[in-house]
């Protein structure tokens, strides 16, 4: 009988020196290994501007003729791996990428093998925009050479100049303020205040025996909290601009409050995480905002509802955008610093138990774009730069008496940019935050 090369093994050789080649093209080096090679096809090495660094990444090569992936779509696949291929992989002292190469299209598709612990990992999911080898790789292939142990990151070529927005928005605050003599705690003011059957208001602080609102209290229910025959109208630069840090505190609490009954039909407050989120649309729960983003019209899912089954059954939960509010005065100007984030809840009201991990999975999701854009729609939403057709969303009634007034976010111009793609977990990680705020800034 004549010898013969079954297709597998030629399919095999075709997808490593096609491998090689579209490594070269990126600018990488690739030395492929011996035919003894058991999981493994080769070894790419990172070069920066044709200068190998020594930073190594192992390749193993999946190479089909033609056909289909499975499930594939126009803009997606999956490809389950073999389990035997599973553990050897997983004890690699260097990362592991899986390179799919498909003849008929000459397509390449690659992915991480970091961080695969159990038997559902087996499936990856590809994604045709994000996941193709080519030089747009670069960077996230380079990042996935950085030591797991000790310090240090792969900086990418940093790119031109960039627009960054800072998340801090400027109050424009009303000229005078209500000042009123009051023989209630807050305790029991709250108390008195809740058993009002219509126009409960809470945006008001009270300071010993002084209630400061920004409304008159004689037009309001907040009338049956203070000495009706003593209140006066001060002007508001000299709560606002005391150097007391205890006074500072206690006015910061009333833009809080005040901020809350501005949206009080758009906005609800979680006080355990001490966040604004998007309350549900009246007479049913998903809810959209359309605004003008940073370019163009646009429109963001702010109420999202998940069910159980797709598109049928019942809820799982519902994501709302939210933010985390900080109000600071730099020099005599008040800001407000917004901090995006997400709220969950099991049917659009109550709060959903145990939610920390469905928040951290989608910050994980978020870029850098993801959340300049949730800034700038805060910053519309607070301003009041909606659309006209929003469908009743920002009622004009309730936008009239709206007492802080927000000006634009400051913009600067970085001399340079970080590209998108290393964006990622590990920088997440770096970032250590301290849990106390610094003199002047309020977290309410």
């Amino acid at each position: 009988m004549n010898k013969k090369i079954t297709t597998s093994r030629r399919m095999g050789e075709i997808g490593e020196k096609a491998a090689n080649l579209q490594f070269l093209r990126i600018g990488f080096q690739f030395d492929g290994r011996s035919r003894l090679e058991a999981g493994i096809d080769g070894i790419a090495e990172v070069m920066d501007n044709d200068q190998p660094t020594a930073k190594m990444i192992a390749v193993q090569v999946k190479a089909t003729e033609s056909g289909t992936y499975a499930g594939e779509t126009d803009s997606a696949f999956t490809y389950r791996v073999r389990a035997k291929d599973f553990d050897y992989w997983r004890g690699s002292n260097l990362p592991v990428i899986l390179v799919l190469y498909r003849l008929s299209d000459d397509t390449f598709f690659w992915k991480s093998l970091e961080n695969l612990v159990g038997e559902a990992e087996r499936i990856l999911h590809f994604d045709k925009e994000r996941d193709v080898l080519d030089g747009r790789a670069k960077d996230r292939l380079a990042a996935l050479t950085v030591a797991k142990q000790g310090h240090g990151y792969y900086v990418p070529p940093l790119g031109g100049g960039e627009e960054a927005i800072i998340n801090m928005v400027p109050l424009q605050l009303p000229d005078e303020i209500f000042v009123a003599q009051t023989q209630l705690s807050t305790q029991k003011a709250l108390a008195r205040m809740n058993k009002v059957r219509k126009g409960q208001r809470y945006d008001w602080m009270i300071d010993e025996t002084s209630l400061w609102t920004f409304c008159d209290p004689l037009t309001t229910p907040v009338r049956d909290l203070v000495e009706r025959d003593q209140v006066e109208k001060i002007e508001t630069d000299f709560l606002a601009k005391h150097d007391a840090v205890d006074q500072q505190y206690k006015f910061a609490g009333l833009l809080r409050h005040t901020l809350a009954h501005d949206f009080r039909d758009l906005l609800g407050w979680d006080g355990k995480k001490k966040q604004f989120y998007f309350l549900p649309a009246p007479g049913g729960v998903g809810r959209k905002f359309r605004y003008l983003g940073a370019k163009q019209k646009t429109q963001a899912d702010v109420v999202s509802v998940y069910q159980k089954s797709k598109g049928a059954g019942p809820i799982d939960y519902v994501r709302h955008h939210s933010f985390h509010p900080r109000f600071e005065r730099l020099a005599d100007q008040w800001y407000l610093i917004i901090s995006p984030s997400y709220y969950f809840t099991s049917d659009g009201e109550r709060a959903l138990n145990y939610p920390d991990t469905l928040l951290s999975g989608k910050k994980r999701l978020d870029t850098n774009s993801t959340v300049r854009g949730q800034v700038i729609m805060w910053h519309r939403l607070l301003s009041g730069m909606e659309f006209e057709d929003t469908g009743g969303l920002l009622a004009p009634d309730i936008k009239i008496d709206r007492v802080i007034k927000f000006g634009d976010p400051p913009f600067i111009e970085l001399p340079k940019s970080v590209p998108e793609d290393v964006w990622g977990a590990k920088a997440q990680k770096s970032r250590n935050p301290s849990s106390s705020d610094e003199q002047g800034s309020f977290d309410l």
